[in-house]
């Protein structure tokens, strides 16, 4: 009897544990995963949410981070590697898309620091360029990987540019989380405020 207690305390240990290891939540019916692999370092979910224009929801952001940040500075100075992926949730037409990630970006960092960003600026909107439009379910993933920098998966497929700069990536982050967000319930969302 004793055993068959143990026994069964450890299969639901176990169930329990695969449960865990595989908890998704569901944002405007995209499945965000609690973690993510970024060059053999898993990640934890710092938080997610969704981009409204309007009463329309756009996209689903959800931001990975080695250690948990409260901050666009935190998030420059966490160790490791770092994803924002978005999913989007309606169609998008990519060149306008393109044009307001650029607007957000000039939106929150100083003049003189967009004029150091302009190539990474002109490769990104060529990026956007190719893809001319992004249907529900499709994603771009940003990740930052130390030593090589930050590389765009857009549909599924890694892009061949990679942005070296980690001035670019902080620039791109502030779209988000920077002092003028695109969306200020997304970044409360994404620093772990996900009521």
């Amino acid at each position: 009897m004793h055993i068959h207690k143990h026994l069964a305390t450890g299969a639901l240990a176990l169930l329990l544990g695969a449960t865990a290891f595989a908890a998704t939540i569901d944002i405007a019916g995209v499945k965000v995963e609690d973690s993510a692999t970024v060059v053999g370092t898993k990640l934890q979910l710092n938080g997610a949410g969704i981009r409204y224009k309007g009463p329309f929801k756009v996209y689903v952001a959800e931001l990975y981070t080695t250690k948990k940040v409260k901050n666009w500075e935190e998030l420059m100075a966490a160790p490791g590697p770092k994803r924002m992926t978005l999913v989007m949730t309606r169609d998008i037409e990519a060149g306008p898309f393109g044009k307001l990630l650029t607007r957000g970006m000039e939106d929150n960092n100083p003049k003189a620091e967009m004029s150091k960003l302009v190539p990474g600026l002109l490769k990104m909107s060529e990026l956007f360029s190719i893809h001319k439009s992004f249907a529900p379910g499709e994603s771009i993933i940003m990740d930052w990987q130390p030593g090589t920098g930050l590389v765009i998966t857009v549909k599924g497929k890694v892009q061949p540019e990679i942005f070296k700069e980690p001035e670019f990536f902080k620039a791109l982050m502030g779209i988000w989380l920077g002092p003028n967000p695109a969306y200020w319930k997304l970044k409360e969302n994404l620093m772990g405020d996900m009521s």
